[in-house]
């Protein structure tokens, strides 16, 4: 998955031909299709350069057990009158793990590493011309049910078109789930100057050892968190990522 983008032109793509291609041990090769990129898909491509060469990137993996997610999303959806997901219970334990990790929330520039007490968490949204990322401004000062609320509508703003540079501004940490198109694992690109992208992947069921001697098979969430090397070590990650499998594991308090 790649990093959030700004709005760009809605064509992503120009100049499309068909054709052969000859290459230097003269091998002849039929084209498809040619494409320039163009517009967001260009935009897309440059953040994604840009953060390869500037940020020392580095992805920490943790497995949660999730069947007490599973069951509390259950719970928020009869509770609530909005659908809440696995992931909008993920992003209240995220909140937390922001607030005791503060060096996560944060961005790099100029040298300088800056930490918020505000959490604009960036939610990556694909849509057919590209991926966008939409901020999720006060993470840290909603609830649950709000947070479900506030998602859908951004996420509807964008598939719509219906978004401005602003929503897409002013990040300090951004969320990526891949778990939704049934993702086991991923490398997520960090957004710079944001230092930090957490990736979400699909609950699975795994084999584990039952405590009746048997075996059993429980629900299991794996994160991928993609860092910063060069503000953040990775006994920091692996505090963040045993903050967050903490919480998750409690998730019925969110409800």
């Amino acid at each position: 998955m790649s990093p959030p983008t700004e709005n760009g032109d809605s064509s992503d793509t120009e100049g499309s031909t068909s054709g052969s291609q000859t290459d230097s041990s003269g091998t002849e090769r039929t084209v498809l299709e040619e494409r320039k990129l163009t517009g967001m898909r260009r935009t897309i491509a440059n953040r994604l350069q840009e953060s390869s060469q500037n940020a020392a990137h580095v992805t920490a993996t943790r497995e949660v057990d999730a069947e007490e997610l599973s069951r509390a999303a259950t719970l928020a959806n009869d509770e609530f009158d909005v659908d809440v997901s696995v992931l909008d219970i993920v992003l209240c334990a995220l909140s937390e793990t922001l607030a005791e990790h503060p060096g996560f929330n944060a961005t790099l520039e100029d040298g300088l590493h800056r930490m918020y007490e505000t959490q604009n968490v960036g939610i990556a949204v694909d849509i057919d011309a590209g991926l966008v990322t939409p901020v999720l401004a006060g993470l840290e000062s909603k609830s649950l049910e709000k947070i479900a609320l506030d998602r859908r509508e951004l996420t509807a703003l964008v598939q719509t078109g219906d978004y401005s540079m602003s929503d897409l501004r002013g990040g300090t940490f951004t969320v990526t789930n891949l778990g939704v198109l049934g993702v086991d694992s991923f490398t997520p690109i960090i957004n710079p100057p944001e230092v930090a992208i957490l990736g979400v992947n699909r609950i699975r069921e795994r084999a584990r050892p039952g405590d009746d001697g048997g075996v059993e098979f429980r629900k299991q969430l794996a994160f991928d968190l993609s860092f910063d090397h060069r503000v953040v070590d990775g006994a920091d990650a692996a505090r963040f990522l045993e903050t967050l499998c903490a919480r998750l594991e409690n998730a019925r308090a969110f409800v």
